[in-house]
């Protein structure tokens, strides 16, 4: 009996053993992965510092920068002593008498969130900057990983307090701590929220920042108007409880309003001349950033882009040398007065969106705020200068790699986060998009001789005219695009040389990623798209039918030079060769001889180009999208408000639009010595050409070669081979050949009727 109890108590002491080991094994890796994760000596002495991310342009210039904190330093000795008070009172009231943990504090606090269900923190001064500093917070944090980021902080905490004195430590706290709205530091939150020097920070006002820190988003002035007064009397009842303010100071306070400043200090982004495509590497950047494990605003980052600076600078000037005196043209025509009720819209829709308006206590309120603003004759003609300011967007791009090398996103070149109208806004092209409804009858046959007949027609009540509300007889392809001819545009779609499906097919392929609406009216352009989308369709076209997506971002290195990843256009062939080449010639001839010929004869600009004008329904919109064999460039210019139009011909896009490409293109082949370059011909040898029997086309509408036969001589084009015609013979060829659908019935005399062929 003694034996067997003998041998129980030696495996029981075994097992402890055992068990013992066990825990002590456990705990030994559960301490090594509590300090695995705590600053080291070196970033305790020399806290990381943050560094801002520089953007270069292809030829090597910082076009801006990246940063996340954006702070003004600030010295301890500096800050006023009531600021220090409100912080104490509120946020840690021992934080003199303790070591870096205040123990008595974190009990209590654990007792109400346990047993009282009353959530309150513990955290000190300390350990708040130790979480700050060091980002000993992660996203997502589960409950174990806060309960291992509370004892990494107390560990820090009392490591930092062994190394600094007190007043280091609310130097470092109030430099570090994060306040919202752009704002790191007290010294930028002070700039921020009331546009003046921390040193002159009244006590409600430090009572706000202080607020704040709780949470910027739950107390955000700005957002949370009464949350924020709340919090902010809260803080100020803390400095009497502690004897830093009396009671009629309290009182006194808490009944002030919070005056904000409203020109808050954005903060992210620092740009030169491109701040528009700086904004489009951001939000490009933000994208990846997860893939890369990179953070854009503080890791110092070196990012090279396809810009040209060169081309930037000439891009602005020609925005800014047309669209002033351009915007005088406009301001001079238009009459509010016609406009009354749009006038109204803007002004309610204004004195809605006022800080004021939002955060007035009660309806009364309200009324008396919307009544002061509504009345306000400087805030009407500052609203009625917002809605008929001339917007601009602007893009260029390399043909043969994609790469955007100027980009022009608005007016505004102070510019930090807001619409970018070359990626950001989709509106009606007009008649910049025919060129992709004439790629698809190109490619299904017909060619630049073809003949299209000019007269109206009805397509279940679909009955388009041309903008000067001309008509006429055979009108060949060539012509039509040329000097944008709507019926012609149109007859390729209701005749089915250009069907809708293979439209959206052929726009895709060429760029345009927006879903059209396929309908015959998208052969005058009636489907929303954006600038770079239309831009990079007719890039397209210059690069003999293959397609580069647009690219900005070509490589990303980390602060000390190492290689991140690298990019390149990913390109395709989108329609073929043959297609491309006849439509980029038919485009020439609106260039020379069509729409956008005053790109040569008041411009200047005599190296080859291919371009189209466009322009929407009540002069909404006007564009230009045209190209040159090395750079293809688009403009859209119109009104953020589309209530807003030009009120009349000088809307156009060849008068709107087309002025900003010109001076462009004519300074940047002056200025860079770019290197002459034609449109190349398919090396193939499918395009070649023809000469036509002049009759056949123009008086019979059935395209022949040129025989003998002919009684009014040849007329040259060029063609694929494979759509080549027949050679006329005036035996055979001697009718007329007319479309027989969606006739408009003609009640005029037989005679008139016929001679319009003639």
């Amino acid at each position: 009996m003694a034996k067997t109890i003998k041998k129980k108590r030696r495996a029981l002491r075994y097992l402890l053993i055992f068990f013992g080991l066990i825990l002590i094994a456990c705990s030994a890796i559960f301490v090594r992965y509590i300090i695995e994760g705590l600053p080291s000596l070196e970033e305790l002495e020399n806290p990381r510092p943050q560094l801002a991310s520089n953007v270069y342009s292809s030829d090597g210039v910082l076009i801006g920068q990246f940063f996340k904190e954006n702070r003004i330093e600030i010295s301890i000795k500096d800050v006023p002593p009531h600021v220090i008070q409100a912080l104490i009172a509120t946020e840690d009231r021992k934080f003199y008498e303790h070591w870096g943990v205040d123990l008595e504090r974190f009990i209590k606090a654990m007792i109400k969130n346990v047993f009282l269900g009353r959530r309150e923190g513990a955290s000190t001064i300390t350990q708040q900057l130790a979480k700050n500093l060091y980002d000993l917070k992660i996203q997502n944090e589960t409950l174990f990983d806060t309960g291992i980021r509370k004892i990494r902080e107390w560990i820090t905490a009392v490591q930092i307090e062994k190394n600094y004195t007190k007043d280091e430590i609310l130097e470092m706290y109030l430099n570090v701590q994060w306040f919202g709205h752009g704002a790191y530091g007290i010294g930028m939150a002070s700039k921020v929220y009331f546009d003046k020097s921390f040193q002159q920070l009244t006590i409600p006002e430090a009572a706000v920042l202080v607020a704040i820190l709780k949470s910027w988003v739950y107390y955000d002035p700005y957002n949370r108007y009464e949350r924020a007064l709340q919090r902010r009397n809260l803080v100020m009842k803390n400095m009497v409880e502690m004897g830093y303010l009396s009671e009629e100071e309290y009182d006194k306070y808490k009944l002030t309003p919070i005056k904000l400043s409203y020109e808050k200090i954005k903060n992210g982004i620092r740009s030169t001349i491109a701040p528009h495509f700086l904004e489009h590497i951001r939000r490009q950047m933000e994208k990846i950033a997860a893939k890369y494990g990179y953070d854009l605003y503080r890791d110092g980052l070196n990012i090279y882009t396809s810009l040209d600076s060169r081309m930037q600078e000439i891009a602005n000037k020609a925005v800014e040398l047309h669209l002033n005196d351009f915007q005088k043209q406009f301001d001079r025509s238009w009459r509010w007065s016609e406009y009354k009720g749009d006038l109204n819209e803007l002004i309610d829709k204004a004195v809605r969106n006022r800080i004021e308006y939002k955060t007035a206590q009660d309806a009364e309120a309200r009324k008396e705020v919307y009544n002061r603003f509504k009345y306000d004759r400087e805030f009407v003609d500052s609203v009625k200068k917002a809605a008929t300011r001339i917007e601009v967007g602007f893009v260029v791009l390399d043909v043969k790699t994609g790469e955007i090398k100027a980009m022009v996103g608005g007016r505004n070149q102070r510019f930090l986060y807001g619409l970018n109208h070359v990626t950001q806004i989709k509106r009606q092209p007009g008649s910049a998009f025919k060129p992709i409804v004439y790629s698809v009858a190109v490619d299904n046959g017909i060619y630049p001789a073809y003949p299209i007949l000019n007269q109206p027609f009805d397509y279940n009540g679909w009955s388009p005219q041309n903008f000067d509300l001309s008509t006429g007889g055979f009108t060949t392809l060539r012509t039509g695009l040329a000097h944008s001819i709507n019926i012609v545009a149109a007859r390729l779609i209701i005749e089915d040389y250009a069907p809708l499906w293979k439209i959206g097919l052929f726009a895709e392929k060429m760029g345009i990623k927006s879903k059209l609406d396929l309908y015959p009216s998208i052969a005058l352009g009636t489907s929303l798209v954006s600038p770079l989308e239309m831009t990079s369709a007719f890039a397209t076209l210059a690069n003999r039918g293959i397609y580069n997506e647009p690219i900005s971002i070509l490589k990303i290195e980390d602060k000390d030079g190492i290689l991140i990843d690298k990019f390149t256009s990913e390109a395709r062939e989108a329609i073929p060769e043959e297609t491309a080449y006849l439509v980029t010639d038919m485009m020439r001839t609106a260039v020379d001889e069509g729409t956008g010929v005053s790109i040569r004869y008041r411009f200047n600009f005599q190296r080859p180009a291919a371009g189209k004008t466009g322009t929407t329904q009540d002069f909404a919109d006007a564009w230009f999208i045209g190209f040159t064999p090395q750079l293809a460039a688009g403009v859209w210019v119109g009104f953020d408000d589309q209530q807003v139009s030009f009120t009349g011909e000088y809307g156009q896009g060849a008068r709107a639009a087309l002025p900003i490409w010109a001076l462009f293109m004519h300074d940047v082949y002056q200025n860079l010595d770019l290197p002459l370059e034609d449109f190349q011909m398919p090396a193939n040898g499918n395009i070649v050409t023809v000469n036509y029997c002049r009759e056949s086309i123009f008086e019979l509408g059935n395209p022949k070669l040129y025989s003998r036969d002919c009684r009014n001589g040849i007329y040259t084009d060029i063609s694929n081979v494979r759509d080549i015609p027949d050679t006329y013979d005036a035996m055979r060829d001697n009718y007329v050949k007319l479309p027989t659908k969606y006739v408009i019935k003609d009640t005029t005399e037989t005679k008139d009727s016929v001679s319009i062929f003639r």
